[in-house]
């Protein structure tokens, strides 16, 4: 009979030690996630102001329906779209050379590509703040001035400031995504371009019909983070403008516009709709991209 209870003994060992190893994620997923947005739901229907607590039912949401929020809102589909424009081919491109086995001091262009990646966002902002400022002497207006052209207000320009922010966030993401790409490179096998090569295709011939289709599931990956990335900016715009915000909200971010209302204006109710509202634009936006890209469908 003792032989039986120790093996019971393991058996039940055996079959709690699953949810033992995962009780510390399920732990941090309940405290630090699904409890704020629980409570980021409730306080959507709330008026959260100092010392005042009380349910207004739909009024936030009503309250939406601002000019702000649609300037945040168009602000920053404005930085995704360009930002998907860039952040991807671009790291690609430099992905596809890095790989080539004639490229010379790989390891270096990784290394100072990917180093911008380590650099910390504010010390980052400051600097390009100082980079694109209106003064003659700021290093852009250097540079247009090679051309002869005249100096800029980089940061009083809705065009020029989303220049300023694209610029940033390439300098940034740009060694991230390429990493990415590379890591995906390196898993096509090199025989798949010897029979290509072989068939008599060139480099662009197997560059769009081997590189390209064997890294679509990478791809979309860097389509998705960057998509939600564009959404959720929010230190870049503040680190270019400061806490002041920027002239005719040009530089108004939807995680700003949460910032400015949660914290500024201590109208943590509305706040929270806004940042509701937000979840579900990144929701959507993520779903519609997986599903165009067929991401739903059953491979065969």
């Amino acid at each position: 009979m003792q032989p039986e209870k120790v093996k019971s003994g393991w058996g039940s060992s055996q079959k709690l030690a699953p949810y033992l190893f995962i009780m510390p994620f399920i732990l941090s997923f309940l405290l630090f996630f699904s409890y704020p947005l629980v409570k980021a739901v409730v306080m959507s229907f709330q008026s959260v102001l100092p010392g005042e607590i009380r349910f207004v039912g739909w009024a936030n949401y009503e309250k939406l329906m601002n000019k702000d929020f649609f300037t945040a809102l168009y602000n920053n589909t404005r930085y995704t779209f360009w930002t998907l424009l860039v952040l991807i081919p671009l790291p690609l491109v430099l992905a596809v050379f890095l790989n080539a086995k004639m490229m010379k001091a790989r390891n270096w262009f990784r290394a100072s590509l990917f180093i911008p990646a380590l650099t910390s966002i504010v010390v980052a902002g400051i600097i390009f703040r100082l980079v694109f400022s209106e003064l003659d002497g700021a290093i852009m207006n250097s540079f247009v001035h090679l051309f002869g052209a005249s100096s800029k207000k980089w940061l009083l320009d809705p065009t020029l400031s989303m220049f300023a922010l694209v610029f940033l966030a390439t300098w940034r993401w740009a060694g991230i995504n390429m990493l990415y790409f590379l890591s995906a490179l390196q898993g096509i096998p090199r025989e798949l371009y010897e029979s290509a090569e072989i068939d008599g295709a060139g480099t662009m011939g197997k560059f769009f019909k081997i590189t390209v289709p064997l890294l679509k599931p990478i791809s979309v990956y860097v389509l998705t983070i960057t998509i939600y990335g564009g959404y959720a900016m929010f230190t870049e715009s503040y680190m270019l403008w400061g806490s002041r915000g920027s002239p005719q909200n040009i530089g108004l971010t939807m995680v700003g516009y949460i910032y400015q209302q949660g914290f500024q204006y201590f109208d943590l109710g509305f706040g929270s709709t806004v940042g509701l509202t937000l979840l579900g634009i990144t929701l959507i936006a993520s779903l519609v991209q997986l599903k165009l890209f067929g991401l739903f469908k059953r491979e065969e």
